[in-house]
């Protein structure tokens, strides 16, 4: 057996007996304990004994009909009274996480939805809801999903759209990617571009594993060149100022505010999109301001993304 293992037999066995340790330590009498825990004297003094024969531990002196705790009693006293303060701790936590006035929702996003969307989308959701309170996470769109999956995220907007048997996703949304070059480039005058027109240009990316990288390889290979990549990097405003310095050209979601020294292209071929979906755990239970806020999620369908 592990030490894991043991320490949780261990637990295990002690769990339930230390509020009655504790509530006759405090009384120093096994019926007056009993009458404020509402059980018979029998059943607590017998949870006692064994509680003292499983540690193999003297915890109370016996006086007559009271009792007085030990110095083993003493020590085990103070460690029993802070770990049942910290399931209390612990109990109103997630009773204050699932109210439905209060309560608080776990949600990640890409980081390109930070600057607008996730701000717009919380200010709308908090004029129905004001005391809500909203645990956010930016990541890249496997990280999110590797957090849903460990229950640290209630929800999570990501691209491209999952689509795996443990999560259920739904599409709320399409972002236009724009083709981003230098604005001494010599495609900055055109408004328009066929992707293929930049078979031969240098590209900065995402690195591998961020949905936009995925969809930028897809676009270029739709296009019929495979990019060649110089920088590859984990957030889109930090490409799009590699392009302004000359380093390359990228395929972006637009701006929250323009950024100078680089012109944005619209791409006519293929369609260049990214599809923005929100996606949660498949049968996990949703607290009730979770579900007001997947609800309003999934009202926004087609109004997700701002105009830019």
């Amino acid at each position: 057996m592990s030490r894991y293992e043991e320490d949780m037999g261990v637990t295990t066995m002690l769990a339930p007996r230390l509020t009655y340790f504790v509530t006759v330590a405090r009384h120093e009498h096994v019926t007056r304990a009993a009458h404020e825990l509402g059980i018979p004297q029998s059943t607590l003094s017998r949870a006692i004994a064994r509680l003292e024969a499983d540690l193999g531990v003297v915890l109370f002196a016996r006086r007559g009909r009271s009792l007085a705790l030990t110095t083993a009693g003493h020590t085990f006293r103070a460690s029993a009274e802070r770990a049942l303060a910290e399931i209390a701790r612990a109990a109103t936590s997630v009773q204050d996480d699932a109210d439905p006035t209060t309560g608080k929702v776990a949600f990640g996003f890409l980081h390109t939805l930070g600057p607008e969307t996730v701000p717009g989308l919380i200010r709308a959701f908090r004029a129905d809801h004001p005391r809500v309170r909203f645990a956010l996470v930016q990541n890249y769109g496997e990280a999110m999903i590797e957090r849903l999956r460990a229950g640290e995220l209630d929800l999570c907007l990501t691209s491209p759209v999952p689509d795996a048997p443990d999560l259920v996703a739904r599409r709320l949304d399409e972002q236009r990617l724009r083709l981003v070059v230098p604005e001494d480039h010599r495609l900055a005058s055109r408004k328009r571009i066929r992707l293929a027109e930049a078979a031969e240009e240098t590209f900065v990316t995402l690195e591998p594993g961020y949905g936009l990288r995925r969809i930028t390889d897809d676009l270029c290979a739709e296009a019929g060149f495979t990019p060649r990549v110089a920088f590859e990097g984990e957030e889109a405003e930090t490409l799009r100022g590699l392009v302004a310095a000359g380093f390359g050209v990228a395929l972006l979601p637009p701006p929250a505010v323009p950024r100078p020294g680089v012109v944005e292209l619209t791409v006519t071929a293929p369609r260049a999109v990214r599809e923005i979906g929100v996606a949660w755990l498949d049968g996990h239970p949703d607290t009730p301001p979770v579900a007001a806020f997947k609800r309003f999620l999934l009202s926004r369908r087609g109004r997700l993304i701002p105009d830019l």
